[in-house]
């Protein structure tokens, strides 16, 4: 999650930061990706696409929104609690040509934040993959009043799952979007989605949820107003899913239960060490 208001100062970051982007390290083969991917890859049928592969994600570029059409990652119960501090490491991703990708000027007095979709908190266990979370490839504009709200605490829900229940999840995320109708921003003219999806399968059991957010601020901390089908998210998306055998496509479990405090105190005493 980021939560980003562009200033003055906040553009000189930009270029305090640069160190971060001249150092990044290219992407790993797309086979290096597959635990991320267990189930199959997503498949979407969509023209100058690139698939990059990092240590902590999986993703598929989209170069006419500028945006991923999808981010997939493994989360592991022992990978919740990485204590690495938060870098800000804000930057383009360089496996990605000019004019095909986002740039920071593209968020500048946009009103929108940079909006993580495989959250920094997923990815602090590593100093390399806390830096990579941060390149815009891994970033779609959002509204502050949804990123700092309901979508942070699906975020920290996850996180709480995986602890709770001790399993691996599998998590997909990424954005709804009307090519021709929704507002771009920024002279890469990048889009901003009318909604937003993330798909939480846990890895042992196959239990699937699935979640889908208009793109509006004060959608209260409810998740379960939100829950639709795999199903559902791949009629919007025209994505196809892999999931796993036991998990029909059409169905919505009942929502988790998550003891936030138990996600706080495990943090705090993970790295307090």
């Amino acid at each position: 999650m980021m939560r980003f208001t562009v200033t003055l100062a906040a553009l000189a970051f930009t270029f305090a930061t640069s160190s971060f982007a001249s150092e990044q390290k290219p992407p790993l083969p797309p086979q290096a990706c597959a635990h991320h991917v267990p189930y199959g890859m997503p498949q979407i049928a969509r023209p100058n696409t690139q698939l990059i592969c990092r240590t902590g994600y999986f993703l598929q570029h989209d170069s006419a929104i500028k945006i991923p059409l999808w981010v997939s990652y493994r989360l592991e119960p022992a990978r919740v609690n990485g204590c690495v501090p938060r870098s800000n490491a804000f930057a383009p991703d360089q496996s990605i040509p000019r004019g095909a990708r986002a740039e920071m000027a593209d968020y500048a007095k946009s009103g929108y934040d940079i909006g993580h979709v495989a959250p920094n908190a997923e990815q602090s266990w590593d100093p390399q993959v806390e830096i990579e979370s941060f390149y815009l490839s891994n970033m779609m504009p959002q509204l502050p009043g949804l990123n700092r709200g309901i979508w942070k605490l699906l975020e920290t829900s996850v996180r709480g799952w995986t602890l709770q229940r001790g399993n691996a999840m599998i998590i997909h995320a990424g954005p709804i979007f009307d090519e021709r109708n929704d507002k771009r921003i920024g002279p890469n003219r990048v889009i901003v989605p009318n909604a937003f999806y993330k798909i939480v399968i846990d890895s042992v059991t196959g239990e699937t949820l699935a979640f889908l957010f208009p793109h509006q601020g004060g959608l209260g901390n409810d998740l379960s107003k939100f829950q639709v089908s795999v199903a559902d998210i791949e009629q919007l998306t025209g994505m196809r899913l892999g999931l796993p055998r036991n998990m029909p496509r059409d169905r919505v479990l009942p929502l988790w239960p998550v003891n936030f405090k138990a996600v706080t105190d495990s943090k705090r005493a993970a790295c307090s060490r």
